[in-house]
């Protein structure tokens, strides 16, 4: 798992299709300090697994289900993309339980400066509106933020300078997409809920 805090910003360094997806080595700098062959990290907030590294980059392979739920697929030599290494029994949880299974993307609808920071609206996918709540939590791109506001198809969040400097949501654009994981606490309470229900009409 993951907190939503990011480390680095890595650079796509290569990207080579292959029979399974695609592969993408990426340049860093931070994370490679305690990353191993084998070990999870997060890439703009998709969990995947390192296949290779060395002291400059590391590599991780895509498959299709992976490239049509998420940004990856749209990943090319210089393309800039949060980092974080799996969370470890010793890590502060700054953010919020974060699992790197995105559920979605979204784009960005509006930006707007708030003093040296800035308000941003997406749109909401359909199919998570029952999971963004007022002051809820969600991870974009792998970063853990506060929902600030609540529309009909659509959720704000406000950026503070210091998140707009050290992640890749600071360089974003109208019209961008992004990665959504919508927090895991309201899935499973949702799921119990109805498991219930389903209990009591038997």
């Amino acid at each position: 798992m993951f907190t939503g805090i990011v480390e680095e910003i890595g650079i796509a360094r290569h990207v080579e299709e292959t029979p399974s997806g695609r592969r993408i080595e990426i340049g860093a700098e931070r994370v490679l300090e305690r990353l191993a062959l084998d070990d999870s990290i997060a890439v703009a907030g998709v969990c995947l697994t390192v296949v290779a590294r060395d002291d400059r980059s590391f590599t991780v392979d895509t498959v299709p289900e992976t490239l049509s739920r998420t940004t990856l697929g749209a990943v090319s030599r210089g393309t800039r993309l949060d980092l974080e290494r799996a969370a470890t029994p010793t890590t502060a949880l700054g953010g919020h339980i974060v699992q790197g299974h995105v559920d979605g993307t979204a784009a960005l609808l509006e930006r707007r400066a708030e003093g040296d920071g800035a308000r941003f609206r997406f749109a909401l996918p359909p199919d998570l509106a029952r999971y963004v709540v007022m002051k809820g939590f969600i991870a974009l791109d792998g970063v853990s933020l506060t929902i600030a506001d609540v529309a009909k198809g659509a959720f704000d969040i406000a950026l503070i300078p210091h998140t707009a400097q050290r992640t890749t949501l600071g360089s974003l654009r109208v019209g961008d997409l992004v990665n959504v994981e919508v927090d895991i606490i309201g899935k499973y309470v949702e799921h119990l809920l109805d498991a219930r229900e389903r209990e009591r009409h038997r």
